[in-house]
Formats: C-alpha cells, sequence, structure tokens
C-alpha cells in the first residue's frame, strides 16, 4: 500500500501529468479522503507522508488513524505504565502512540515497556537486578559491571558457579497475541578499551559440560520448556526460552521464566546475563540472526 502511494509523493513536486490541471495537487484533497488512505499503512509511512503538505499533516492527526495502531485495551496499559505520573488525559491518538513507544521505565526502573514503532505491538523488558540470582550477592560468584551495549547499563556477570540459577517474574497486562521470551546472554567479560571492543573470555568454562534448561510457565497454565549449550562467545545472544499465548485483553498475565544449570559435578562461568525480553512471537527469526 505504502509503495503505491509513491507516484504521488513524485507528482506534487514536479509537472502535473496530462490532462490534469495545473492549479490542482494533493494540497487540494480533503483530509478527511487522506486520512481514510493513512489508516492503512504503518506508523513510519504515515509520518513520512505527514511531511508532504499540509493537508496529509492534518490527516496524519486523526484519532481513527491511529486507533487501529494502538493495542485494543491501550488505556490498561498506560494505567499500568503511567500509575505513577499524571498521564495527560486530553492528548490525541498519536500523542499517546508515540508516548507509548518511548522505553517507559517502571518497577523501579527494572522494567522498560514500549511499543514497537512499525507493528504497535508490546514488548518487555527486565533488567539484570531485576531478576532472582542465586549468589549475586556473593561477590566471589557474581559482579556487576557497567556497559554501553546494555539498555539498562549494567549486567551480571558470572565468574564461577556450582549452581547456576536466574529466575524472572513478571505481572502484565499483555494485549491479545502471541509471544516469546528470551534471555540476553554474552559469554565472555566486554570491556571497552580505547582501541575498541574487548571481549575476555578467560572466565568462560563449563557451559559444553550439560544443557542449560529454559523454562516459563504462566498463570492461565501455559508451560514450555526446551536446553541448548551456551557455545558463541564473543557476542550477544537471545536465548529462546518458551512462547505462551494471550487470548484476553482484560486480564493480567503473570509469568515465570527461568535459566538454570544445576548439576554440581562441574563449576561454570565467563557469562554476562543482561535481561529478560518479551516481544510478539514474529520477532524470533529476527532475534535469532542477531
Amino acid at each position: 500500500m505504502g509503495s503505491s502511494l509513491s507516484f504521488l509523493v513524485k507528482q506534487d513536486g514536479g509537472a502535473c501529468p496530462e490532462g490534469v490541471a495545473a492549479s490542482t495537487g494533493l494540497g487540494d484533497l480533503p483530509e478527511s479522503c487522506v486520512a481514510l488512505v493513512l489508516a492503512h499503512l504503518d506508523p513510519k509511512q504515515i509520518c513520512r507522508l505527514a511531511m508532504l503538505n499540509r493537508a496529509f499533516r492534518g490527516a496524519s492527526f486523526a484519532d481513527f488513524v491511529w486507533e487501529s495502531k494502538l493495542p485494543v485495551d491501550y488505556w490498561g496499559l498506560v494505567r499500568r505504565v503511567f500509575r505513577d505520573e499524571n498521564f495527560p488525559g486530553n492528548l490525541c491518538k498519536r500523542d499517546i502512540f508515540a508516548r507509548l513507544c518511548t522505553p517507559n521505565s517502571i518497577d523501579g526502573g527494572t522494567k522498560v515497556v514500549w511499543l514497537d514503532k512499525s507493528t504497535g505491538r508490546v514488548c518487555l523488558s527486565i533488567a539484570s537486578n531485576g531478576l532472582a540470582i542465586t549468589g549475586i550477592d556473593d561477590r566471589r560468584y557474581w559482579s556487576r559491571i557497567p556497559t554501553e551495549e546494555s539498555r539498562f547499563h549494567s549486567v551480571a556477570y558470572l565468574q564461577q558457579i556450582w549452581w547456576f540459577e536466574v529466575d524472572g517474574e513478571v505481572e502484565f497486562p499483555f494485549p491479545a497475541g502471541s509471544y516469546a521470551v528470551f534471555f540476553r546472554l554474552h559469554l565472555g567479560r566486554v570491556s571497552k578499551r580505547f582501541y575498541g571492543r574487548v571481549c575476555n573470555s578467560e572466565h568462560v568454562h563449563g557451559w559444553d559440560k550439560k544443557p542449560v534448561r529454559f523454562q516459563l510457565s504462566s498463570s492461565d497454565g501455559q508451560q514450555a520448556t526446551t536446553e541448548c549449550y551456551l557455545s558463541e562467545a564473543g557476542k550477544w545472544v537471545y536465548q529462546h526460552a518458551g512462547d505462551f499465548v494471550v487470548s484476553d485483553s482484560g486480564k493480567t498475565m503473570k509469568l515465570k521464566v527461568s535459566m538454570t544449570q544445576i548439576d554440581c559435578t562441574h563449576t561454570k562461568g565467563g557469562l554476562c546475563v543482561d535481561s529478560l525480553l518479551v516481544c510478539p512471537a514474529e520477532y524470533k527469526p529476527r532475534l535469532k540472526r542477531l
């Protein structure tokens, strides 16, 4: 649909096609008609066309254009995300969409929620300091290290441990749809030097002995279990923990997610734990390629 409108953009700034009066142009289209067209485009296309002329800009503010881009129960999302502050009640739908697309911190900054700008789907990320990590307070095993490679500006780094367990819980009014859950992990300690990025793999060991188990359970009885070996050192990877489906947008979903390797016959270490990500299930191929 967006590509089929390209001829409009080209002709508005150039010569008129044969048989069309030179005094007419896109600016003469009624805003209501333009808005009907914009309602079929994705948010990025709408914003690009809004810069075309005054008619398109005015049409891009129509509430019904953005109503279809917002989650069905978006006010429930607004109440959850902005419950600790006064959310303006007079915002148009476009401004509400823009506010929700901005990463918004909740639960004391341990979680971030946002809408994907292209699809309007909900994404949620939990920082490592919002996860329950066995032994995190013992500096012999774990440490917090600052890094620019995390949206939360720090990660949990495992030096060495026998019992590896990381648990995450979230209670959130996810809109109806299918979702996937990932842990963002990195084998090796990342640091930055004046000559570039450095990955220290000195402590990486034990992950080839036994697979790591990922488990997911939801408040409505959904469960998922998967296992895999951690082997890709030197880069951030999204390890898939499981999927779940939300059928009722009006209800709050409770999720419990865990990552364990508790075979105490050997130690394991050298792992950075950044965050837990909940995103639409259709993003799985994209994240696995990263």
